[in-house]
């Protein structure tokens, strides 16, 4: 409940006029480090080792010896979080490939600091059942509904180039995931693109079946930890142990407890067994490779392509590697 409250709090804040400029952080006065760090997360499987960190307390335990506490900001979407990081209100966000890039080409001094997970599985076309579509070609002529200018359009524009088709081949229907199901269901669209958890939620339903996933199409699916430029340089330390006690949450994901996979259930809508079904999805990776900047690159490249980006740029100038060595 603290957690819905708290969201509605922070999207009324920014519904109340608060400009989506760059602005300064009060947490970072004169080049002097931080008692605090503000860390913004939504409800994605690909995140998962930060809700464990979470609720278990290892994040705060590991910083209070910094004598640095966390506040924790939870959103419904990326678009809100550019808001706050780009105010200065949160200082590490968790993102998907684009608003990564969409926070980076905003204008405001961001850096990716870490790889949350790489996971091109976690995105899927989804239809019917009972479908008659068993290829990239069936879909010639038909109605396929995805979010705009998400990830989940990529994923279309990459699987219908497998069988030579584009855009224009297609009737493209702009819908949000919580309307893609009914859309669906209602005969409206033939085919839905989208991303977990509503994936394991519409296959478990047993109506729907999956057409193709990432990995069909040469969709990386990569996902990112961002932090405001200022605050990561005058506390790297708070930055690298953030990271550190991620990829600890993740390679000891199997050890975790009962009480920690009832949080992250709750916290993404599921029960327990769902989300544990969607773990071999996620490679949850954290430092930096070049496999990670080809992957945003080219989600650059098709927001450039389909007008929502302004300019093309290379993510690799905001890519800073330093922060964290893989170890713990």
């Amino acid at each position: 409940m603290k957690k819905k409250i708290l969201t509605l709090v922070m999207i009324t804040i920014l519904a109340l006029g608060l400009l989506t400029g760059c602005g300064n952080s009060d947490k970072v006065k004169n080049g002097q480090a931080t008692n605090m760090v503000c860390i913004a997360l939504q409800p994605s499987a690909a995140f998962i080792p930060m809700m464990i960190t979470r609720q278990t307390g290892d994040l705060e335990k590991a910083l209070k010896e910094q004598g640095v506490s966390v506040v924790w900001y939870d959103f419904e979407s990326g678009p809100p979080m550019n808001t706050s990081i780009g105010k200065g209100e949160t200082d590490l966000c968790l993102y998907g490939d684009v608003p990564t890039v969409s926070a980076i080409e905003q204008g405001c001094v961001r850096e990716v600091v870490g790889i949350t997970a790489q996971a091109a599985d976690s995105y899927a076309i989804v239809v019917l059942k009972d479908s008659p579509i068993r290829s990239a070609a069936d879909l010639k002529g038909k109605r396929v509904a995805t979010n705009m200018g998400s990830t989940g359009h990529n994923m279309v524009d990459k699987y219908l180039s497998t069988a030579g088709l584009t855009f224009s081949d297609i009737e493209l229907v702009s819908a949000t995931p919580a309307d893609m199901p009914y859309l669906l269901r209602n005969g409206q669209v033939d085919a839905i693109s989208l991303w977990e958890p509503s994936i394991t939620k519409l296959v478990d339903a047993g109506d729907c079946r999956i057409l193709a996933q990432g990995s069909d199409c040469g969709l990386e699916g990569t996902n990112t930890i961002i932090g405001r430029k200022d605050y990561c340089e005058t506390n790297p330390k708070v930055v690298e142990t953030v990271l550190k006690e991620y990829k600890k949450a993740a390679d000891n994901i199997n050890n975790t407890s009962d009480e920690t996979w009832k949080y992250v259930a709750d916290y993404l809508g599921l029960d327990v067994s769902q989300v544990k079904s969607m773990l071999p999805k996620y490679n949850f990776t954290v430092k930096i490779s070049q496999k990670d900047i080809d992957s945003l690159n080219d989600t650059i490249d098709f927001l450039a392509k389909i007008g929502k980006l302004d300019k093309k740029y290379d993510i690799t100038n905001y890519c800073n590697s330093n922060y964290y060595d893989g170890t713990y």
